[in-house]
């Protein structure tokens, strides 16, 4: 299980925010790729920060009391992202998920750029294949 690694289930084509970029702008993206959050990136695609539909809602529905739109997705993003290296052990993000809440992770190479995001079900769907993959060896060694 160990030998299985993140960068073989991880989504390639996350969806992710720019540090000047308004909230609704961000609010958009998120419903259009159907996705509960996503990497904020800099200019050189290093992941400084992470804004999740929850994030979004609030700030929205504050401007839609005040009337007017000013927070930029700065304003509002966690800076306290949990980054994972692509060669990670799914394993060992599985073990971390059962204390550590984030739903998505950022996935980054050895430069420290996103290369992808993975979720909760991504990883849920590496053991399951991985589980089916040891029934179906184990099926065939006793027909």
């Amino acid at each position: 299980m160990q030998s299985i690694k993140v960068k073989d289930y991880m989504t390639h084509r996350a969806v992710t925010f720019t540090l000047h970029m308004t909230v609704s702008e961000a609010s958009e993206r998120l419903l259009i790729a159907h996705q509960i959050g996503g990497p904020v990136l800099d200019e050189h695609k290093h992941v400084v920060g992470f804004l999740s539909e929850q994030d979004c809602l609030e700030r929205m529905l504050e401007d839609t009391y005040q009337n007017e739109s000013h927070y930029k997705v700065v304003d509002i993003m966690r800076t306290d992202v949990l980054a994972i290296d692509e060669d990670h052990s799914v394993l060992d993000l599985a073990q971390s998920m059962l204390t550590n809440k984030p739903k998505i992770y950022p996935v980054v190479d050895a430069n420290k750029r996103l290369v992808g995001v993975i979720t909760r079900s991504d990883v849920l769907r590496a053991i399951d294949q991985h589980h089916h993959a040891i029934y179906e060896q184990g099926h065939r060694r006793f027909v």
